[in-house]
């Protein structure tokens, strides 16, 4: 059983950028398909953005694309989420997850092991 810890979060102004990471221990991660959700107080638990296994192929919900960038480098078994011209919206605890699938799913099913989350604070 893989084990997922984030770190990155923290108080940002409107416009700012944070970038988030993800160590990953146990298992076989390269092999993993990795991915970033969210959730703010009251609403259900969304993605953001998704990388595949050898990180060739990337998924974003709209509202982040071209301001969040996912990567990872499976040499260190980590995964990060650069977040540029972050707005309050963005606001919200960031979980970060795994899964067995080979392709950047979206899908909150799909991923088997998630993170304790982080929590990402915009002020406008």
């Amino acid at each position: 059983q893989p084990q997922l810890v984030e770190s990155g979060g923290g108080l940002v102004q409107a416009g700012g950028s944070l970038r988030l990471s993800c160590a990953v221990s146990g298992g076989s991660f390269s092999t993993y398909v990795m991915a970033w959700f969210r959730q703010s107080p009251g609403k259900e638990r969304e993605f953001v953005a998704a990388i595949s296994w050898g990180g060739g192929t990337t998924q974003y919900v709209d509202s982040v694309q071209g301001r969040f960038t996912i990567s990872r480098d499976n040499t260190k078994n980590t995964v990060s989420l650069q977040m540029n011209s972050l707005k309050p919206e963005d606001t919200a605890v960031y979980y970060c997850a795994g899964g067995r699938k080979s392709w950047a799913t979206i899908e909150n099913l799909d991923y088997a092991w998630w993170g304790q989350g982080t929590q990402v604070t915009v002020s406008s």
